[in-house]
């Protein structure tokens, strides 16, 4: 607080910026005093296991890292930004802030989907789990922060206690007629069921095509822009990436051949071994040992049945010069 004289007279004038920290410091203080959201807690932590069941190899193979990620996918993110955008109770009946859910995560997805594939990690399994997982975190953070700012009463929250004491008080204290019970046992009975059912899909999915991916990237790691023009004796540098979708591990053998000629490879280059939807990416680098103009550059893929016929080609087309 400030006091100033203006032509004979005292006026008081209060600093705002004071004033916004005093703000700053009450809010940090009762967000310290409040049990911490358990909606966005189960958020976060089924964020956190999703995680961790899809970038362990050994529980990779099991059919929850499928269900959670179908749930990551599908409703975390949507309800994530509900929370953001509508931090109070009466801004949203249950039901509603489901549905707006699910509608927010139609739009979100292919936004994210949509950045990703035009960054330079493309929409690859990591770096879609790394974004949904970081995007679905940070709302948490903002919908806590949010719902902070709001006296207690009137945040939303979830209360999981009230909710099993009234579903318990509904089912054992209300006296039920034997219809009402009949209809009881028959939506749990179709609840479980739906949920047996969904598990069943999860845990064991029709496999699609068998194949593998196979593919160069030239400078920048880009589908272009390879190297094609060379001086004898110089290096030229490509990526190669092999991605399995055999559902099945592979034993893969890559060779590299120029005009029929192969060309050293390091071994852990030229023997390659991936599990189930499991990929390798390295960079590759060659010397042209021949001198000639449009000489066939191959790249050969071969699986662990046949080791004659090349499972998998690629090939570029080069130029080598004599040094100047």
């Amino acid at each position: 607080m400030q006091r100033k004289q203006v032509n004979g007279r005292f006026y008081i004038g209060i600093n705002s910026n004071k004033i916004e920290y005093k703000k700053i410091l009450l809010v940090i203080k009762m967000a310290g005093n409040r049990q911490l959201p358990m909606d966005l807690l189960l958020v976060a932590g089924f964020v956190l296991i999703t995680d961790i069941f899809v970038l362990l190899p050994e529980l990779s193979g099991s059919f929850l890292r499928t269900g959670l990620g179908i749930f990551l996918v599908l409703l975390l993110p949507g309800y994530a930004l509900t929370g953001v955008l509508f931090p109070a109770k009466k801004d949203l009946e249950g039901i509603e802030r489901v549905a707006i859910s699910f509608g927010l995560n139609i739009a979100i997805v292919p936004i994210l989907g949509l950045g990703l594939n035009y960054s330079i990690w493309g929409i690859r399994e990591v770096p879609v789990l790394t974004e949904f997982s970081i995007f679905t975190l940070l709302m948490c953070a903002v919908a806590y922060y949010r719902r902070s700012l709001l006296p207690e009463d009137e945040a939303f929250g979830v209360s999981f206690k009230t909710y099993y004491l009234s579903i318990k008080a509904e089912i054992l204290e209300k006296p039920e007629s034997k219809t009402d019970k009949i209809i009881a046992f028959i939506l749990v009975f179709s609840v479980l069921a739906s949920m047996g059912s969904l598990a069943y899909i999860v845990g064991n999915p029709k496999e699609g095509e068998h194949f593998t991916e196979f593919y160069i990237f030239g400078n920048n790691r880009t589908t272009g822009d390879y190297p094609t023009e060379f001086v004898q004796g110089e290096n030229g540098t490509v990526t190669v990436g092999i991605i399995n979708h055999e559902y099945r591990p592979m034993d893969y053998t890559m060779e590299l051949r120029l005009e029929n000629r192969s060309l050293p490879l390091p071994k852990g280059q030229k023997q390659i071994s991936l599990g189930d939807n499991m990929s390798w990416e390295e960079p590759i680098t060659f010397t042209p040992p021949l001198e000639g103009k449009n000489m066939k550059l191959e790249f050969l893929l071969f699986n662990g049945t046949d080791k004659t016929v090349p499972y998998r080609n690629l090939h570029l087309w080069i130029n080598v010069t004599k040094e100047a």
